[in-house]
């Protein structure tokens, strides 16, 4: 219990001086043994699909853009930092605001398609499904269960995910001049391996970060207060230095770029061939514009420019008349 404490001083103090250490040192390495048999072979099968999602045989329909489990969840969720599947499992079944119910490991997963992937929810129990739980729950071998009664998220993160005490501060105050620091941040300490135009390196594995091959404005990091922490942990890749300030700017920046918007009711399959959805939310609709002006941020003024706005004009008028370009090739072309 006192060394639990310790380590939450020491990152609330980490925190607290703006610069965040990568790793928690008191998780326990991942397992390196397979199970055996039917078992063992699940756990490697979800391990292929996490390391590479949008090209599995199980998994590839089901992806809309170019991004693998693995490029969020660092070395495939074993890394011990902020995205670490270590731990994850035994916080299910947990509670989530978001979808209104208590969610179990499948859920949530195969929830994540639907944003962060850009595509369909997976069926629950088919293989991948089952795969990917399978896998996730190996990682927490041995651990105790410690079911979240207020949120899906992995224990040794739960108290600083997603940093709103010092996030929503940063971003109600966000000016034209954070847009334009992040920017410059951007070009300084990002787009070495995501590239200026925020499309990334596939081949080295670098994912995209905006435009109509990376993740809907559904996705928690599409948004302006959830992106930073993640970013204060994890980015840059090998060597996370930024300052809360920089985290916040640099995240003002990527979330305002043009991405896929995010409508629930295109994301599921029909109801017949999907079964049961586990969620009181049904209707559910993001925007670039929207995931700001939650906030009370504006984002043309945010931005200097209209671009958002036209193309989310373009698209809504697009959808309607169901003739011209398709979306995925007007972001194509703002990029």
């Amino acid at each position: 219990m006192k060394t639990h404490v310790a380590l939450i001083l020491s990152l609330t103090g980490a925190l607290s001086m703006g610069v965040m250490a990568v790793e928690r040192p008191d998780l326990p390495d991942p397992p390196t043994v397979y199970p055996t048999g039917e078992l063992g072979r699940m756990v490697k099968l979800g391990e292929e699909i996490i390391y590479n999602t949008n090209t599995h045989p199980l998994t590839k329909q089901l992806v809309g853009n170019d991004l693998k489990c693995s490029n969020c969840h660092l070395d495939g969720g074993k890394a011990k930092t902020l995205g670490t599947f270590i731990g994850t499992a035994t916080s299910f079944p947990a509670y989530s605001p978001r979808e209104k119910t208590v969610q179990t490991l499948q859920n949530r997963i195969n929830n994540c398609f639907m944003r962060s992937m850009n595509g369909k929810r997976p069926i629950i129990d088919s293989e991948a499904s089952v795969a990917m739980a399978t896998y996730v729950t190996w990682l927490s071998s041995g651990l105790p269960i410690t079911m979240n009664s207020k949120k899906p998220v992995n224990p040794a993160f739960s108290k600083i995910w997603w940093g709103k005490k010092w996030v929503l501060p940063m971003i109600k105050a966000a000016t034209p001049e954070s847009y334009q620091n992040g920017k410059q941040l951007y070009t300084e300490k990002c787009a070495s391996c995501h590239m200026d135009d925020g499309q990334g390196l596939v081949a080295a594995k670098f994912p995209p970060v905006w435009g109509g091959r990376s993740y809907n404005t559904g996705a928690g990091l599409s948004k302006p207060e959830k992106l930073p922490t993640y970013l204060l942990y994890n980015m840059p890749l090998g060597n996370p230095n930024l300052t809360k300030q920089e985290a916040v700017d640099i995240a003002l920046y990527v979330t305002a770029q043009p991405r896929p918007s995010f409508d629930l009711d295109k994301m599921l399959f029909p109801r017949e061939e999907m079964g049961h959805y586990n969620s009181k939310v049904l209707v559910e609709k993001h925007t670039v514009s929207s995931n700001f002006a939650k906030w009370g941020l504006d984002i043309d003024e945010l931005r200097g420019d209209t671009l958002i706005s036209d193309l989310e004009v373009f698209n809504q008028e697009t959808a309607i008349s169901g003739a011209g370009m398709g979306k995925k090739d007007k972001l194509s072309q703002a990029n």
